[in-house]
């Protein structure tokens, strides 16, 4: 995780590249990793999934049986954070229930890196930016079986970090530990045939 947010830093701060495919690429790799180390071998980076309006690229995924059970979707709030965090909802709700539109039993997962010396208090929501953005994520996490609500995902984390003065990473890795157990999990529950491990 260290690794990503160095990688994320040198990108996003230092080279001031705003390509998210390439600022999160190192968090893709760490991602495609944990899967397999929870039995899901195989997972593909930048892949582009079908949905009900239309296909849309997702940053990571997983494919059993030539149609893919996991998405991923990696983001980075760095700066505006005021005009970010609610658009990262609304971009959430919508590629979320584009994608459950055409496959209701996909299992979702969302990685946010938040600069949280960045952070600021919300007037008018009576609480600072990274707690909004927390409590939303809530509300829109949890999805199980047989109670598919279209919007939600199953599970998501933040990964907090201080760019203010080089890439530090605060608090997360945990957190996005307990978010792949919980996403792999449900996979499982979802796709009987797949204990044996690895793509298909």
């Amino acid at each position: 995780m260290q690794e990503a947010v160095k990688s994320l830093y040198e990108t996003a701060v230092v080279r001031k590249i705003s390509t998210s495919t390439l600022r999160l690429q190192k968090l893709a790799e760490y991602c495609v990793q944990e899967l397999a180390a929870r039995g899901l071998r195989g997972a593909e980076i930048d892949v582009e999934i079908p949905g009900g309006g239309r296909p849309k690229q997702w940053d990571v995924a997983w494919k059993f049986q030539n149609k893919y059970r996991l998405a991923l979707s990696l983001k980075s709030i760095l700066s505006n954070i005021p005009g970010t965090v609610p658009n990262r909802i609304d971009d959430l709700i919508g590629e979320v229930a584009n994608v459950q539109m055409y496959s209701p039993e996909i299992v979702i997962g969302y990685i946010m890196v938040f600069d949280m010396s960045k952070d600021t208090y919300s007037k008018k929501h009576g609480m600072k930016w990274s707690e909004l953005l927390r409590q939303r994520l809530d509300s829109l996490s949890g999805r199980r079986a047989p109670h598919w609500s279209v919007g939600m995902i199953e599970a998501y984390s933040i990964v907090e970090v201080d760019f203010s003065k080089g890439p530090r990473l605060l608090a997360g890795e945990d957190e996005v530990a307990k978010m792949f157990d919980i996403l792999v999990k449900e996979v499982k529950n979802r796709n009987p045939g797949i204990e044996g491990g690895g793509s298909g």
